[in-house]
């Protein structure tokens, strides 16, 4: 009889554990893991429009010199090298919130950037992005992009045939390459080339024409419209672009900001003319003299 009363006790206190044990499980499974909400990111992409204003280095209304032509591009691809948030007209180059400055090498000489480890991406592509806590809060009237390199298709006329043509173009301050695609041809270089290094490739009648070139020196338009009180160094391709409102990071953001970098492309392809048409005929000894952009305004979207 002491023994059956033993075993009972025994069976229910195994019961109450387990019961318990149970229980616990079962309030543990009714927490919810918490979750880390995911930083908020402030991040850029790039737009091409040939219909915004056609400026020049200084951010004023620029036409096309007598002695050359130009046309707007349709844009394939683009790389920029440096990215800067800037509270004022007065801010120098360098004191503002500076969010990206890109690989550099000496491989070449002199430090160059290295295309190698350059971001290429084509238009609307998310280009970089940074976790808004990190930056400094403040109003930033002005943005500089320093731009690195250029693909895009051009009208050409070769062999009095009308054609497309592909031009790859570096425009940061020296790049080192290795080599690169133009379309479909693949140019070996090994070496720096500075602003202004050009190579243009067309398909005439199943059989490629490439060519490579050089603008001169201070030739490439970067635009500037804060020049007077706030100026880039020469050969830079640092383009200033004005933020309408201004652009206020606050440090609690509960939402990603997203600006799209609208570059002006209008007629910012430009060569000396031979022939004295409008067309673009590198077989006739027109060169390229100018590939940088004509203005940059940047569009928040929040």
């Amino acid at each position: 009889m002491k023994s059956t009363r033993s075993l009972s006790i025994l069976l229910l206190a195994t019961s109450i554990m387990v019961f318990v044990s149970c229980k616990k499980d079962e309030d543990t499974e009714d927490i919810p893991t918490p979750v880390t909400p995911a930083p908020k990111k402030l991040g850029f992409s790039f737009a091409f429009d040939p219909t915004q204003p056609r400026l020049d280095s200084f951010g004023n209304p620029s036409t096309v010199s007598a002695g050359r032509a130009a046309q707007s591009p349709q844009f394939n691809g683009i790389s920029a090298h440096y990215i800067e948030l800037t509270p004022t007209a007065t801010t120098l180059l360098g004191n503002g919130e500076v969010l990206y400055s890109g690989a550099q090498t000496t491989a070449g000489g002199a430090s160059a950037i290295d295309f190698a480890q350059s971001t290429i991406v084509g238009e609307g592509e998310l280009f970089k992005s940074f976790n808004l806590s990190a930056i400094a809060p403040g109003t930033y009237n002005y943005i500089r992009v320093s731009l690195a390199y250029q693909n895009y298709d051009v009208n050409v006329r070769y062999s009095g045939v009308d054609l497309t043509g592909t031009v790859a173009s570096f425009i940061g301050f020296d790049t080192y390459i290795t080599n690169y695609d133009i379309n479909t041809q693949n140019v070996i270089v090994n070496g720096n080339r500075l602003q202004g290094y050009w190579a243009f490739e067309t398909d005439y009648l199943g059989a490629f024409y490439s060519t490579t070139g050089q603008a001169p020196p201070g030739a490439t338009t970067v635009p500037n419209p804060i020049f007077a009180t706030s100026s880039v160094p020469a050969g830079s391709c640092v383009v200033t672009g004005l933020f309408d409102p201004p652009l206020v990071i606050t440090g609690n953001e509960t939402a990603d900001i997203n600006v799209t970098l609208s570059l002006s492309t209008n007629q910012s392809f430009e060569w000396t003319e031979v022939n004295t048409d409008g067309l673009y005929e590198p077989a006739a000894g027109e060169n390229v003299v100018d590939m940088g952009v004509r203005g940059l305004v940047p569009i928040v979207n929040n």
